[in-house]
């Protein structure tokens, strides 16, 4: 599997902030949660300064709000909420693969076939656990090679914008996964031939059909 950029040392905040966010979009802290500052610090062994600057990125991502007499609470979204979601998602990363086609590199098609054939080799040994996140890097490293300079931010930002419960997700399905693997496919061609037409309708396509998965879910 290709291996991740070395990252720089997390701040306190930012750790927060990864912390809160993971447990918001696997849905641990579910719609609805009361947010209280003092717990999170005791909780995560840090001041509550760096739990207050999480809050205030998480208020910007708009996955909490802040209610008179409430403090802190979890936005909980429904149905149109989710339409909106996958159909910014299927432009945003429909457009990045449309660029990426004339912008993609060997060493990218390279790194994109690793991990695309680490998800079949999972898929195939029934870890099926293990594809969502992976998905994930995939889609958001097409977006980056389209549009480096904002689609792949605004592609993350939509993204952590709607949490997605871990047993909603279409990988656990092996009939989705393998439909999902062979969008995968797909896309890689349309990206090797340098076809952006065709890179963007796998790419809205793909990713339209896990938004009709989400809501039958």
């Amino acid at each position: 599997m290709p291996t991740s950029e070395p990252r720089p040392p997390m701040s306190k905040a930012e750790y927060v902030y990864s912390v809160l966010l993971e447990e918001i979009r696997s849905t641990r802290i579910p719609g609805g949660t009361a947010l209280r500052a003092g717990e999170v610090a005791k909780r995560l062994g840090v001041s509550v300064t760096p739990v207050r600057e999480a809050l205030r990125r998480l208020e910007k991502d708009r996955l909490i709000s802040y209610e008179a007499h409430h403090g802190a609470t979890v936005v909980d979204l429904g149905d149109e909420a989710l339409a909106e979601y996958y159909g910014l998602r299927s432009v945003v990363e429909g457009l990045g693969a449309r660029l990426a086609a004339d912008r993609i590199t060997a060493a990218d098609l390279v790194w994109l076939r690793e991990l695309h054939a680490s998800m079949r080799e999972d898929a195939e040994q029934g870890r099926h656990e293990l594809l969502g996140e992976q998905s994930m890097r995939f889609h958001l490293r097409i977006v980056d090679i389209g549009g480096p300079a904002f689609l792949g931010e605004h592609a993350r930002s939509v993204r952590n914008s709607l949490p997605v419960p871990a047993a909603a997700s279409l990988w656990l399905d092996d009939t989705q996964a393998k439909a999902q693997l062979a969008a995968h496919e797909g896309i890689l061609a349309a990206l090797e031939a340098g076809d952006g037409d065709a890179a963007e309708r796998i790419m809205i396509d793909h990713v339209r059909r896990a938004g009709d998965y989400r809501k039958e879910q």
